[in-house]
């Protein structure tokens, strides 16, 4: 063997052995500048396409539904609108963070690589519990559900069990077949469906102002006379108000799982993130304020999930329900297509690292340059919810717990930052943390601290999550899905390798579809001294699980 393939053999062995190897860590990805130029075409995300995919997260139902309920936990209209305030405020601190590593760390993955960065030993665990947080929680089911009540509604349709899951299935697959085998029609689609909630939102956003004029079909409710009246003063009350709106604007952070795929990710995340969040809170605030102008506090209180359906109804007549129903349905489409996106480069990137069973076919780019398996890992979870999930308690307990996880990742990474920024790592390009980054990520930290804290605290009287469950079911499961990736951590990196003598190494591999990536290798012992080609043909992907 040549000297200069001992000498590269001798740097991968000892790169292996550094404390900073193969996770994001190398910021310098000379992998992400190999994929550029092998695969060029793989960069089709552009600024437009990029605040669309937050825009799509972001907006799904929830500025729809939630003020019913965010008003009768406030108990007033002008501190319910002050919630909608601190919300903006919180979900831009949380947009500084995700620009800060986004610009570090301008992968696809999002906070799997971040928290790799920062938590090193043991080595693997973190990717194991994020793994099981990624793959096992179904994010694009809830609105896939919430489209196919709505398309019923509109059709007169009575949304049985049965007739709604099927609709549900249709959603979720269309979802998955448009991004996995058309990605720029899928892209197209998600920028569509982003302007024309713009669209929904503007013209309920007219509404307001049609019934600030009195033209309506009921007396004007004069909800801004006294808008700080009926004001509840309890912590709880404040908390869990303060709860729903936060989780109305998660989604900031969408286009981190996809800035390989992001022209100029650097620029692109630092302009489209602040503009989509800019955009959205301007849209929530004064759609806030139509509600609040067209029905009464109690017409809003008893309205259930469809705020703006009572609010068409009191300026347009009942006929307008059926249309905004409609309007509902396309916007949680919008979600489903965005949340999917999402997620499914999630799952290509833990199969590129070998993370996942059968870790090439995962992490594969085949056969439609978009990422169809990892596409479909996450369709067939969201099957299993839709298909298998009974009504009632249980439904609000898999949306909760899909939530309450990422509160736990969002205040890791916050504090990382402030961590850094006292003790970086090496090549940590400090220029990023300015002191304002800082403390949006302290800030912003703390806020998530919150939220995975008051799900363990009784809520008031009549604030109870659930009917039948205790209130801190999904508290203790979002805990145990990371307990369930902690123990494949321990099966998978430390009792199969004890047990058949090989150790778990990350080697750089270029697969079928010209896309480098860091793959896990399992090399036998005692094997550390043969070279390269040798060890090629003792190793092999991990696929036990």
């Amino acid at each position: 063997m040549s000297s200069s393939n001992d000498k590269s053999y001798t740097d991968s062995i000892n790169d292996s052995k550094r404390e900073v190897v193969d996770t994001a860590a190398d910021l310098e990805d000379p992998i992400e500048a190999q994929d550029d130029v092998r695969v060029p075409e793989r960069r089709q995300i552009g600024l437009f396409s990029a605040v669309f995919i937050i825009f799509n997260r972001i907006i799904g139902t929830g500025v729809f539904a939630t003020p019913s309920s965010i008003l009768s936990l406030s108990g007033s209209v002008g501190l319910s609108l002050f919630m909608w305030v601190i919300g903006a405020i919180i979900a831009a601190a949380g947009m500084q963070v995700y620009i800060s590593w986004g610009s570090a760390i301008p992968k696809n993955g999002g906070e799997k690589n971040y928290l790799e960065y920062l938590f090193r030993k043991p080595k693997f665990l973190i990717t194991s519990m994020y793994a099981a947080n990624g793959v096992l929680l179904a994010w694009a089911a809830g609105n896939s559900l919430v489209f196919g009540e709505y398309i019923l509604l509109a059709a007169n349709v009575n949304p049985t069990r049965w007739t709604l899951r099927l609709v549900g299935f249709a959603c979720i697959t269309f979802a998955l077949l448009i991004h996995g085998t058309a990605m720029k029609w899928g892209l197209r689609l998600q920028n569509f469906l982003g302007i024309f909630k713009i669209l929904v939102l503007i013209l309920v956003i007219i509404t307001g102002f049609v019934a600030l004029g009195g033209h309506m079909k009921v007396p004007k409710p004069h909800n801004f006379t006294n808008a700080f009246e009926g004001t509840t003063a309890g912590a709880s009350s404040f908390c869990l108000s303060l709860y729903n709106v936060i989780w109305s604007y998660i989604g900031f952070s969408n286009v981190n799982y996809a800035l390989s795929e992001v022209k100029n990710p650097q620029r692109t995340v630092r302009i489209a993130g602040p503009l989509a969040i800019g955009v959205v809170t301007i849209l929530y605030m004064l759609a806030n304020i139509a509600y609040f102008a067209g029905a009464t506090k109690e017409e809003i209180t008893g309205s259930g999930r469809l705020v703006a359906a009572l609010l068409f109804r009191n300026v347009y007549g009942p006929n307008a329900e059926r249309a905004l129903s409609v309007f509902v349905a396309m916007s949680a489409l919008g979600n489903v297509l965005s949340v999917i996106f999402s997620q499914g480069r999630v799952n290509q990137e833990l199969g590129r690292e070998g993370v996942l069973p059968f870790s090439k076919f995962w992490g594969s780019n085949r056969p439609f340059n978009a990422p169809l398996a990892g596409l479909a890992l996450h369709w067939a979870i969201c099957l299993i919810v839709i298909f298998a999930l009974p009504p009632g308690d249980a439904y609000n307990f898999v949306i909760n717990v899909i939530s309450y996880p990422l509160s736990i990742i969002n205040a890791a990474i916050s504090f990382g930052l402030v961590f850094l920024y006292f003790f970086p790592y090496p090549l940590w390009p400090k220029e990023l943390l300015t002191i304002p980054a800082v403390c949006a990520a302290f800030f912003f930290g703390a806020a998530n601290v919150f939220l995975f804290i008051v799900p363990l605290i009784r809520p008031p009287a009549g604030a109870q999550p659930y009917n039948s469950l205790p209130y801190w079911t999904h508290a203790v499961a979002g805990w145990c899905v990371f307990g369930l990736g902690a123990l494949y951590w321990v099966i998978w990196a430390k009792l199969l390798p004890r047990a058949l003598g090989y150790e778990l190494k990350r080697v750089e591999e270029v697969g079928a579809d010209g896309l480098a990536r860091w793959v896990f290798k399992l090399v036998r012992r005692g094997d550390a001294d043969l070279d390269v080609d040798h060890q090629d043909k003792k190793s092999k992907h991990f696929i036990f699980f």
